[in-house]
């Protein structure tokens, strides 16, 4: 008769398998919780300790880490020396094992979750079967995942055995799996033990969708999510409305995000390509919209649209008026919705907005992968320092703020020209700073009189400064640390320029 062990937490669908499993001529053998709850099911079944003579002892952390258990998976059967020892030592052939582990990290992603209770759900016994299980896949069936239940039970059905490409197939799920969970536990203790960079990074990851293609349509592509997610971002979103998002859909969506955390006030995000074409501070979000929709009315069309507010009535009607492929806010009212659902094309999301996510940035090189800490530091207005003749006025100030909040987030080399209330300019991403602001002055025209300039690293030459005075702009942010700061600061007391150093960078590559 074959055997089959099943042993499992999550025990969904598990009393029908075992069911079908006995039909079909197995002898079931379990532990613990699964094994009561196959009994009150009238399920025939065999007690762990019945099979190893040795008691569940430790409050069961030691019940199936036994020879009889380990013999009867990992016995090769068509070695005949395997096949003596078992024999002589009376171990029975296990040909099926089906488990999932403790809860780990379920148990973590509760609040205030105890050291105490973490370490009791770190499965010791379950892994050490998998992988026995996993090891002999040319003999044995190991299932750890419910979803798998009924491919597997058709194949004994219809051939009385397992075929060796589903076993392998099954193998390979079960050491990702169990990788997957070993990563969970050394992320939780290493960050326990304050480890910011340890010597060996394990990280894991969940298939959250296959997505279409990729940047472009020769690209394959798919969405993996962090298991224990991330508030306030694109892979805890919810979709109301519209077709799956795309790769691009999904970077852009995730810009958008980063720049309005950045915000307290009702604000409004239009991105296109990783940067942002159009930023609005307003008193409500319809005012916020439309002070990022006139921040650029070319580049919105087809963008991507954040707002850190419930999506109205009011600015629905706006935001129905042009094309664009995903708005993103913590809720839209009954009335909003039914105006923007009307458009096929448009995907409505929602996320909460809880402010900046300090998460660690995660970029992938041919080779390897870069770790840093998120660019969320901590600055206070005080500590910056007015190094010109002329001083900014409170509404310069207030613009300088709002600009530093969003220069940080365009692509390097960034200069972006604005006032309180929107952006009026953005130069991303060329190789000379020059370039940059050229690039965001000439798209202020005449709105950057009066304006604000603000560059994400210092200035190497005066021409930005001498660039800046000439379109009328009033006042300057940046951080300063350039051997020829004294060439800026001297150019912008030429022309009546207030100019603040925060000495903090923000290089975005």
């Amino acid at each position: 008769m074959k055997r089959a062990l099943i042993s499992v937490s999550d025990k969904t669908g598990v009393v029908e398998f075992a069911k079908s499993l006995v039909e079909l001529g197995f002898e079931v053998i379990s532990t613990g919780g699964t094994k009561k709850a196959l009994e009150d099911s009238a399920v025939p079944v065999i007690g762990i300790e019945e099979v190893t003579d040795f008691p569940e002892m430790l409050d069961g952390r030691v019940k199936t880490l036994h020879p009889a258990i380990h013999g009867g998976l990992l016995a090769r059967r068509d070695d005949a020396a395997h096949m003596a020892a078992i024999e002589a030592h009376d171990i029975a052939k296990i040909d099926l094992v089906c488990v999932n582990l403790y809860p780990f990290q379920e148990t973590i992603a509760k609040p205030g979750v105890k050291l105490g209770e973490a370490i009791e759900n770190i499965d010791i016994g379950g892994p050490s079967m998998l992988r026995s299980a996993a090891k002999n896949y040319a003999a044995v069936t190991v299932v750890v995942d419910s979803a798998d239940y009924a491919p597997v039970l058709a194949e004994l059905g219809d051939h009385g055995a397992v075929t060796f490409e589903t076993n392998q197939r099954l193998a390979a799920k079960v050491f990702r799996h169990t990788a997957a969970y070993d990563a969970l536990i050394a992320g939780y203790l290493t960050e326990i033990v304050g480890e910011e960079f340890p010597e060996k990074l394990t990280l894991t990851y969940n298939k959250k969708q296959d997505l279409r293609y990729g940047e472009n349509p020769h690209q394959q592509a798919a969405f993996y999510t962090e298991p224990l997610g991330t508030q306030n971002s694109i892979s805890e979103a919810k979709q109301l409305h519209g077709k799956e998002l795309s790769y691009n859909n999904i970077r852009d969506t995730d810009a958008a995000l980063r720049i309005a955390s950045e915000f307290t006030e009702p604000v409004a995000v239009a991105v296109k390509h990783m940067n942002p074409c159009g930023v609005g501070v307003g008193a409500t979000p319809e005012e916020a919209y439309l002070k990022a929709y006139e921040a650029d009315e070319t580049s919105i069309f087809g963008g991507i649209v954040a707002i850190n507010r419930e999506v109205d009535a009011a600015t629905a009607k706006h935001m129905s008026q042009i094309f664009l492929e995903i708005i993103i806010a913590p809720s839209f009212s009954e009335e909003a919705f039914a105006i923007l659902s009307e458009k096929k094309n448009i995907r409505l999301l929602t996320v909460p907005f809880a402010g900046p996510v300090n998460a660690v940035e995660k970029t992938s090189v041919i080779g390897g992968l870069l770790l840093q800490d998120g660019d969320a530091v901590a600055e206070d207005v005080a500590t910056y320092e007015v190094v010109t003749d002329a001083q900014p006025s409170e509404s310069e100030w207030k613009a300088l703020v709002a600009q530093w909040k969003i220069v940080k987030h365009v692509k390097s080399n960034a200069i972006v020209v604005g006032n309180a209330a929107q952006t009026l300019g953005i130069g991303a991403g060329q190789m000379n700073r020059i370039g940059s602001a050229l690039i965001a002055l000439n798209q202020a025209g005449d709105k950057a009189e009066g304006a604000v300039l603000a560059s994400d690293a210092f200035f190497p030459m005066d021409d930005t400064v001498e660039a800046a005075a000439k379109a009328g702009i009033k006042a300057i942010i940046q951080p300063g640390g350039s051997i020829k700061d004294k060439d800026s600061i001297a150019m912008a007391n030429k022309y009546g320029i207030a100019m603040v150093l925060t000495h903090v960078r923000h290089f975005k590559h």
